[in-house]
């Protein structure tokens, strides 16, 4: 069956309106940077991000009017095209490249850049040639619910039915929040209580507008399974470990120092990250294993649609892709580039691998897009399914140990992010079938996205990560062994600005007493002088998808992980499976601190409310009042807190000295007024960011 015989698009074939133009591309590159960078720091934060295609078509619709009464529908597909690669490139790129920093490797700008840029581009390459079919002939089979959406809005806007400034009234409030928090310290960043009569307990809560955003989007049930795992954590698995652990006079492993001596967050750090780990491995490979059949399925269809002509040469504007020679030249160019370069460190069979596995589940990811959307494809499931394939290919030729842990890795992001781009790039086809873009043009505006986005993504991930970065002296350097100095990168310290191997050291490799972690080794003498603690991994950017990652390269390939730990996250992922719930949602609310996951649920409770009282089903994905609003606000908040975080990080920045120094002496004194004050005022600034988006979710009258 042909779904798409007899189907009308919005614009006819033999219309010619503006389409692939300078300020379409333009417009799509800002927005593309823009919610990019946004992306990226809002996955370092909480583990996932939200889709920018709406919220880029709408502004789309706002600022690029027709003129000479031609038609600018086109105009705006390509801005939202060229956009929205910016988020699935973040995303992905968030997800796996920040592992290199758990794994032992230093976070290098270029690399994240060149890996972003290789594996965004091999996505859209690999799924152009399955247009055709999943496209055009599964039309009515396959719903793709966000390029349809996206649709309805590109056509809703051309009659006059859409507005931005919902999105740009969030994104004014999500920024002027931001400002006066991070730039100008107005309010403080957390609220945390210890519970007195209940030892190890404690309560936390981030003031942060881009939590409570992203808690109203995801909506109330899946934000209340996240901070359910938290609470787990915080309430439950910290007061066990501290109860029975206070007795014990020495120190438990992984930890170097007792347990009576801890507060509760170094005892999360020390031991329930381990096993939020091994619950979100867990939740993944169930991911996995669900989407197994529409995996197997999608494989079977789009195997035959290749075999039936998908490289046909089309004469209809609607109907005209890239020449599949030119698919299958650039992809092999692609996978040399990553050969030739010295960066990636790659070989033949690392390569080989990029091809089958990037093409494989590209497939996947677009089918599984289709059916399901962008926003509940299982993205880390897929990937970890790489890492798995990779690792196994590995052992089975004898590569084991860390030294091909980064390798793996290398893998695993550039596939990752192929995939996930092929899925963006399916959703943006659907959008444009559906209102009559030209194929050939679209594709080149995907591959224009990734250009402009991975420009912002690698340089945000690695400011964010510099910015949060903790270097301290040791008193008593020490001797670390040879072949771990020659085997390491090399960094330059920001503190005296010298050449260091950047070497991470297990338990057993450093002296007694002292913490196992990066050390940066002085490689003319062989002593480590520096304890280094990166910003990714830490309170701010816990990166829990780069966590898991590395859990799985590292348990395979190097065996050597706090297991009993991590297996107490396995089994806490079964019970939820066991229970009825995906469990991937409940572990990485356990890998997460408290404080992040308590906004997203506040956001959730919101969304709830406006469910309730605006008369909506509950969790409606159709609903889009509060959600472009919501959509503006993460990304104005993003934004600003990316520059506040890196304030510290740019010589010679001084946000007080941009004020009047009466100001800037009163906004100095706030965060040191009495607990119970500042602590008032961060509840009713938040109360009003609730209420905010209460009255941005009201439909108009």
């Amino acid at each position: 069956m042909s779904g798409g015989a007899g189907f009308q698009p919005h614009v006819l074939a033999d219309e010619q309106p503006p389409e692939l133009t300078l300020r379409a591309v333009l417009l799509g590159a800002v927005l593309g940077i823009v919610f990019g960078a946004s992306s990226t720091y809002l996955a370092l934060r909480v583990g996932l991000t939200v889709s920018a295609s709406v919220p880029i078509a709408v502004i789309a619709i706002a600022l690029l009017r027709q003129r000479h009464h031609e038609r600018a529908i086109l105009e705006h597909n390509i801005a939202q095209t060229v956009g929205s690669a910016g988020e699935s490139v973040a995303a992905a790129l968030v997800f796996t490249v920040p592992a290199l920093i758990f794994l032992g490797y230093p976070l290098r700008v270029e690399l994240s850049t060149l890996i972003a840029l290789t594996g965004g581009m091999l996505g859209v390459l690999m799924m152009v040639p399955l247009r055709r079919y999943l496209i055009v002939k599964e039309h009515g089979v396959l719903r793709y619910p966000e390029g349809k959406a996206c649709a309805e809005i590109l056509i809703a806007g051309e009659k006059g039915g859409m507005s931005a400034r919902k999105v740009f009234a969030g994104m004014a409030v999500g920024a002027t929040f931001k400002a006066f928090q991070g730039l100008l310290g107005g309010v403080k960043g957390t609220l945390s209580r210890s519970i007195a009569f209940f030892k190890g307990a404690s309560l936390a809560c981030d003031i942060d507008p881009t939590l409570l955003g992203v808690g109203y989007i995801i909506g109330y049930r899946t934000s209340m399974i996240m901070v359910s795992g938290s609470l787990l954590a915080s309430l439950i698995l910290v007061p066990i470990i501290v109860l029975f652990g206070s007795g014990s006079s020495e120190p438990l492993e992984p930890a170097t120092e007792l347990i009576r001596n801890m507060q509760p967050a170094d005892v999360w750090d020390q031991y329930v990250r381990h096993i939020g780990a091994g619950a979100v491995a867990t939740g993944g490979i169930f991911g996995l294993i669900r989407a197994l059949p529409v995996i197997v399925s999608s494989i079977r269809a789009s195997a035959r649609s290749l075999t039936g002509g998908a490289g046909q040469a089309a004469s209809v504007r609607t109907d005209r892709d890239t020449p599949t020679p030119v698919l299958v030249g650039g992809a092999l160019a692609i996978v040399g580039f990553i050969t030739a370069m010295p960066l990636f460190k790659m070989n033949l069979l690392g390569a080989v691998l990029i091809l089958v596995l990037g093409f494989l589940f590209s497939v996947v990811s677009s089918r599984i897009t289709g059916e399901v959307g962008s926003t509940s494809s299982p993205l880390s499931g897929m990937t970890i399914g790489v890492l798995m394939a990779t690792c196994a290919v590995f052992l089975a030729v004898g590569w084991e140990g860390s030294a091909y842990s980064r390798l793996a890795l290398m893998i695993g992001a550039v596939v990752c992010i192929a995939i996930s781009n092929a899925g963006t790039c399916s959703q943006d086809l659907k959008t444009g079938f559906l209102v009559g873009s030209t194929p050939v043009r679209q594709q080149g505006a995907l591959l224009i996205g990734v250009l402009a986005s991975v420009l912002a993504v690698g340089w945000t991930a690695y400011g964010l990560n510099n910015a949060d970065a903790i270097q301290k002296p040791l008193d008593q350097p020490f001797t670390v062994k040879q072949e771990l100095i020659d085997h390491a990168d090399t960094i330059t310290s920001r503190t005296d600005g010298r050449t260091y191997r950047y070497v991470r050291l297990a338990q057993n490799e450093v002296p007694s007493g002292m913490k196992p972690g990066v050390y940066l080794v002085n490689e003319s003498s062989g002593k480590a002088e520096h304890f280094r603690q990166d910003g990714v991994g830490g309170p701010r950017f816990p990166a829990p998808q780069a966590r898991l990652m590395s859990v799985v390269i590292d348990g395979l390939l190097t065996h050597r992980l706090p297991w009993n730990l991590i297996l107490i996250g396995v089994a806490i992922a079964l019970f939820m499976e066991l229970l009825g719930f995906g469990s991937l949602t409940f572990a990485v609310g356990v890998y997460l601190p408290l404080s992040s996951t308590m906004p997203v649920f506040l956001g959730g409770i919101v969304r709830k409310l406006c469910d309730k009282i605006y008369l909506r089903p509950p969790d409606d994905e159709a609903e889009k009042e509060g959600t472009l609003f919501c959509s503006g606000l993460i990304a104005g908040a993003s934004i600003v807190g990316i520059f506040a975080a890196m304030q510290g990080f740019l010589p010679g920045f001084d946000a007080n000295t941009l004020l009047h120094p009466d100001i800037a002496l009163l906004l100095r004194l706030m965060p040191a007024w009495d607990n119970p004050v500042s602590d008032l005022w961060a509840v009713f600034l938040l109360a009003v960011l609730g209420f905010l988006m209460f009255r941005a979710a009201r439909a108009p009258q």
